[in-house]
């Protein structure tokens, strides 16, 4: 992942909503959710969760379908991995005291290995 990229997703998440939106995304799974029912859980308009997810979008964090008269939002976990191995690719700088528990959230977090694709 390039540097701009990285800001550009960084930056996207930066806003309290965004991560909320972002997180329940990642949580959702690959079935994704309409953007009413992503509106409802957050507790954001419609008009401002649209910019949300425009912003997610633009940033490369959150794809869109449409299934029948709505639009299906769901994180896009190749994105997610690439900006998370961004940002400890360099870490402990070959002194594995300095990551804390970066092992142990990693093992955490690849109970949904299979679950993203």
């Amino acid at each position: 992942m390039q540097l701009p990229v990285a800001v550009e997703a960084l930056s996207a998440l930066a806003h309290a909503s965004r991560l909320a939106v972002f997180r329940l995304l990642v949580r959702a799974g690959e079935p994704g959710m309409a953007a009413g029912e992503i509106a409802r859980e957050v507790g954001v308009r419609p008009n401002t969760l649209s910019t949300h997810l425009t912003i997610l979008g633009h940033a490369g964090l959150v794809r869109s379908r449409r299934d029948g008269r709505s639009i299906v939002y769901s994180a896009d976990y190749a994105a997610m991995g690439e900006l998370m191995g961004f940002l400890v690719a360099d870490c402990c700088a070959g002194r594995p005291e300095i990551c804390g528990a970066l092992p142990e959230i990693a093992e955490q977090a690849a109970c949904c290995a299979g679950h993203a694709k």
